[in-house]
């Protein structure tokens, strides 16, 4: 009885712990996770977050009749809080990718960014082949890795934690360039005298928001708010003011 007893409490905990997610994103709130160091995407400023990502889901939001409770925390753990359940999804400048695919399921792309090389202007680095045998940083977690080890594996990869530490590293001269996406890379170059973007992108992706496989009413609304916002122009005002005008 003992033995039965506690199984069938377990069986039940895992139940609850099956529902959690999805009765947490019927209410009012949907719970999403970010790592707010990746400007224009997502960053904070006195406290407060901003970017095209927060003010886009914010207005998701709206448009779904919800409110957002954002939580900050690493790249590399927004696919694992989604997939724990401690979070409905995730948005943060995150690629579509088929291994992500796996594991979440992904609204429609939203943005279109990629890869690309950030070094300094009078850096020996003109082409991606100037890669072979310097040392380039990257952020853990992101695809920067993986591309940079399947794809130019002479590369001496300097691995951080934040998109920061890399422009820092590559400032000081510990790294010769750096490997991220697109909009933080040229937002960076705008604002530092001295950095450079290379024409030759690496790689071109999309962007979407990570949601729980256990929720795809969410997903859905997610895709008919991104129409929406498209269709009343609110979407087209964000890339006016966060790409200088530059549709994706």
């Amino acid at each position: 009885m003992k033995t039965s007893k506690y199984l069938m409490s377990g069986l039940l905990a895992a139940a609850l712990a099956t529902l959690a997610p999805a009765s947490q994103a019927a209410g009012d709130t949907i719970r999403i996770v970010t790592d707010p160091t990746f400007p224009p995407m997502e960053m904070t400023i006195d406290g407060k977050r901003t970017g095209f990502d927060i003010e886009m889901t914010e207005a998701l939001a709206k448009a779904m009749g919800k409110t957002v409770a954002w939580t900050d925390i690493d790249f590399k753990g927004l696919i694992p809080a989604v997939l724990s359940g401690r979070a409905d999804a995730a948005m943060s400048a995150i690629y579509i990718t088929d291994k992500r695919k796996q594991a979440v399921d992904f609204t429609d792309s939203y943005y279109a960014g990629g890869l690309v090389v950030l070094t300094k202007d009078d850096s020996p680095i003109k082409t991606l082949k100037d890669l072979d045998g310097k040392r380039v940083t990257v952020q853990v977690g992101t695809k920067s890795v993986g591309y940079l080890q399947e794809h130019f594996p002479k590369v001496h990869r300097v691995e951080v934690e934040k998109n920061q530490e890399m422009f820092n590293l590559v400032g000081v001269g510990r790294a010769d360039a750096a490997v991220t996406g697109k909009p933080a890379a040229k937002l960076y170059a705008q604002q530092n005298p001295g950095f450079k973007v290379l024409d030759e992108q690496i790689t071109t992706e999309a962007y979407g928001i990570a949601v729980s496989k256990n929720e795809p009413e969410l997903t859905k609304a997610f895709n008919q708010a991104l129409k929406t916002i498209k269709e009343n122009g609110e979407y087209d005002k964000l890339i006016q003011k966060w790409f200088e005008g530059k549709k994706p």
